[in-house]
C-alpha cells in the first residue's frame, strides 16, 4: 500500500510540474495595451469600451476606461492587434504588435461622426457676420479644469501598478519551483527513518517557499489601486483563490514546524500537527489554480 501511494503522488507531481511549466510559459507570454481615450477636443472619454482583437486568430479582450479616460487590457498573447472604440456615434481604431511579455500604448481619439462636404473650388464667398450662439463649456457646467485634462499622476499610478503586477506575476512563477521541490521530500520527510537529513531538506525548501511567497504577495498588495477599475472574470477568481492560499502559507510552517519537532523527538505525529499535509495539500492546489486562471483565457 505504502508503495502504491508513493507511485501515485510521483505520477501526481510529474502532472503538476507539467502544468506549471506549461503555465510558466504562458505567464511569461501575456502581454498589455494601455493607453487614454479622448474627444477631438482632448477631452478624457470615460466609462468607455475599448476592444482588442488580435488579427491573426480573431479572438478579443475588451476593457472600460476610468474617469480620466485610462484603459488597460492585460494577459494578451504575442501578436498583431486592432484597437477600437467608439462612443456616440464617434469611433477610432489603433493598432499595436505584441511581443512575448511586452506592454504597448494605443491612445485613441474618438473623431466626429459628422463628415464635412467636399471642398470644391469656388469663388469666394462673404463672411457671415451673424453672431453664433455657443454651446455651455465644461467650465460652465461647473468642471474644474483639472478634471477636463489627462491626469498625469493617475498614468504614472496605472503604470507603476501595471510593473509591479509584472513582477508579481514572475514571482508567482518562481516560488512555483521550490514550492514542487518541497512537495517531492515531503513523501519521504514523514517516514520512519532515523535519518533526518531529507526532514532538514523539507523544512530548508518550505522556508524559501515561504519567503518567496511573501514577495510575490507584496507587489500584489503594494500595487497602487486604479479608481473605477472594476474586477471581473477570471481576475475576481484569481483574488479569491488568495484567501485560500494566502491564510495556508501561513499555517502550514506553524503545522510543520509542531510536526518536525515531534518527529525529531522520535515521536508519531500527533494533535493539530497531523494537519500539515493536508493543509499544504489544499494551499498549493488553491495556489496553482490562481496561477492558471491569470495565465489562460476562458
Amino acid at each position: 500500500m505504502h508503495l502504491r501511494s508513493v507511485r501515485s503522488a510521483s505520477a501526481f507531481i510529474f502532472v503538476l510540474i507539467f502544468v506549471l511549466a506549461s503555465l510558466a510559459y504562458a505567464q511569461e507570454a501575456a502581454g498589455i495595451i494601455s493607453g487614454t481615450v479622448t474627444d477631438s477636443s482632448g477631452k478624457a472619454v470615460a466609462k468607455t469600451k475599448v476592444l482588442a482583437t488580435n488579427k491573426v486568430s480573431g479572438q478579443s479582450a475588451e476593457a472600460q476606461t476610468d474617469f480620466e479616460g485610462h484603459y488597460t487590457i492585460p494577459n494578451l498573447a504575442p501578436g498583431d492587434y486592432e484597437v477600437t472604440v467608439s462612443e456616440d456615434g464617434s469611433k477610432a481604431t489603433g493598432t499595436a504588435t505584441l511581443a512575448a511579455g511586452a506592454q504597448q500604448t494605443v491612445s485613441l481619439t474618438l473623431a466626429s461622426s459628422q463628415t464635412a462636404p467636399p471642398t470644391l473650388p469656388s469663388a469666394p464667398t462673404p463672411q457671415k457676420t451673424e453672431p453664433q450662439q455657443n454651446e455651455p463649456s465644461l467650465s460652465d457646467l461647473g468642471f474644474a479644469p483639472a478634471e477636463t485634462k489627462a491626469n498625469p499622476r493617475e498614468q504614472a499610478l496605472l503604470d507603476k501598478r501595471t510593473h509591479m503586477l509584472k513582477i508579481h506575476q514572475r514571482m508567482g512563477l518562481i516560488t512555483t519551483i521550490p514550492m514542487i521541490a518541497t512537495v517531492i521530500t515531503s513523501l519521504q520527510a514523514g517516514g520512519h527513518k532515523e535519518d533526518s537529513a531529507t526532514r532538514d531538506l523539507h523544512v530548508a525548501l518550505g522556508s524559501l517557499t515561504g519567503d518567496l511567497y511573501g514577495i510575490t504577495a507584496y507587489y500584489a498588495i503594494r500595487a497602487p489601486k486604479i479608481k473605477g477599475t472594476e474586477t471581473r472574470g477570471q481576475i475576481k477568481f484569481h483574488k479569491a483563490m488568495a484567501w485560500i492560499h494566502g491564510p495556508g502559507m501561513i499555517l502550514t510552517p506553524i503545522l510543520g514546524a509542531m510536526a518536525y519537532s515531534q518527529k525529531n523527538n522520535g515521536e508519531k505525529v500527533h494533535g493539530i500537527a497531523q494537519a500539515h499535509g493536508p493543509v499544504a495539500i489544499v494551499t498549493a492546489a488553491a495556489f496553482g489554480a490562481a496561477l492558471v486562471s491569470v495565465s489562460f483565457k476562458f
